[in-house]
Order: structure tokens, then sequence, then C-alpha cells
């Protein structure tokens, strides 16, 4: 199970209601943080939505990334600012936590400098000034919802400014059709690994599929000291075929969580 951390989210009261931009509401997917405000809010439009699955850069004036979701649907954001005593660190890792306890499917996931210029983030990305700040104090994920949700984007945004202030965007995104076939990044695995100790794969129930092999193999040899347990129905034949890819056989032990699909832990 991964952990939930229900220290410093949802929290409303008559003063903090007050304080809200007028007319803005939460979204239900992710409680807020204590004490803390909406200060802008977008309600539902429909629009064609671009979100970068790459570090973002601009290159003879035009915005460029590695990789892209693109589609048309409804779009509504909201963005917190955070009281003094929280860090937008902390308020992203709620954020993640809340929509990870609903099965939510990690797609990108960048840190600081790896997320390319906070300034193109807030200016090209969001639209939102209020979320420029140090491009070493940010941090953006994209996550996919779990079925019957399963066409519902969900962006978060969290950047401390240079005044110090924090703030935490979230958008969530409904398709007008189906969003098909997205697969993660191998660094955002990675990424995922080494935050929460665990990728869960419940789609993964057979012999291994040569797509999700590279992605998880990729990810592994970015960090080639992480050993880790591979378990689930198939979990042998998944083992010796990430060998296959390159994982070193010492990084890799068969494990015995239990579950419908591919499960790896790391090991401490």
């Amino acid at each position: 199970m991964r952990s939930f951390s229900l220290l410093a989210l949802c929290s409303f009261s008559p003063l903090l209601i007050a304080a809200d931009m007028p007319g803005s509401q939460d979204l239900p997917i992710v409680p807020r943080m204590v004490d803390a405000q909406i200060v802008d809010y977008r309600p539902a439009v429909e629009i064609e939505r671009i979100y970068p699955l790459g570090s973002i850069r601009k290159i003879s004036g035009q915005l460029r990334f590695d990789g892209q979701v693109s589609a048309r649907g409804n779009a509504t954001s909201v963005t917190y600012e955070l009281p003094p005593e929280h860090s937008s660190t902390e308020a992203f890792t709620a954020a993640r936590e809340a929509l990870q306890q609903q099965d939510a499917q990690l797609l990108f996931w960048c840190q600081a400098r790896d997320c390319g210029e906070s300034s193109l983030w807030a200016n090209e990305v969001f639209g939102n000034a209020k979320l420029y700040g140090a491009d070493n104090e940010q941090a953006y994920l994209l996550l996919r919802l779990a079925a019957p949700k399963e066409n519902t984007l969900v962006a978060l945004y969290s950047i401390t400014r240079g005044n110090r202030k924090a703030y935490l965007h979230v958008e969530q995104f409904e398709a007008a059709a189906p969003l098909g076939d997205l697969l993660p990044t191998s660094a955002t695995l990675l990424r995922e690994l080494k935050s929460t100790g665990e990728l869960d794969f419940p789609q993964l129930t057979n012999a291994p599929d040569d797509t999700w092999l590279r992605l998880i193999s990729r990810g592994l040899n970015l960090d080639t000291t992480l050993r880790v347990s591979v378990s689930g129905p198939s979990a042998e034949a998944w083992r010796q075929a990430l060998i296959v890819q390159g994982v070193r056989a010492a990084r890799l032990e068969t494990g015995s969580v239990e579950g419908s699909g591919l499960h790896i832990q790391l090991l401490r």
C-alpha cells in the first residue's frame, strides 16, 4: 500500500473560504492543504490542450519538448497560494499521493531544472504568471485517472517564487474523445520507484510485453545502483526478460508480493 499524507490535507473554515477568489471552488479529486487560498480559478472551458511529456525549452521562438499528450476537451484549473509553514514540495507530494490512492497512472514527472524553464511552464503551458519562479523550485506531474475516468488527465505544477511565496496549480482535463494508449516515460518510472518504493502494473498479468519491457528496463538502467524485487503471476519470466534487456541479474530478485499483475519493489 502506498502511504497517504493525511497531515496537511483538507480543512475548510469560514476564514479560509472568505479568502478564496470569488466564485472559485476546489477540484474534488485533490484535497487542499490547511489554510491554502485559491488565488486563480478557471471554470470548465472547451479547448485544444497540449500537455508536455518532457523538459520544455524554446528554440527559434517555438516551444519544444520530447513528447506530448494533445486532445480536445474541457479544462478546469485552480491555483492555491500555500501558507508560509508549508512548502510547494509538501503540497505537490500530498496531491500526488491523493491521486495515486485513486489509482491514477503517472505519465510524466519532473522536478527542478529537469523540467526546463519555469517561465515557459507559467506563461506558455498554463498561462498563469503567478506560477513563474525559480527553476530549481518547481515540479510538474501529469497523471491519467483510473477507469471509468480513464479519459481524464490531471496536471500538477508547484513552484516557489523569489519572494518565497509557494503555489500549487491543479488542472483537470476531460477529453472529448478516448485518449487511447498513453505510456509513462522511463525517467518517470524511475522517479516513482525512488519516491514511493514500488511500481504497480495491474494490467501486466501475462508474459512480458515488449513495449513495457523496454520502458521498465530503461528506467532501471538510469540508476544502476538500485536493486529491486519482481513479483506477480509471471515474475520469473519478467526477471529473465529484464536481464536480456541489459539489467544486471544481481540487481533483480524474485519477490513474493501478491497481486493481479507485475509488481516491482525497491530493495532498501
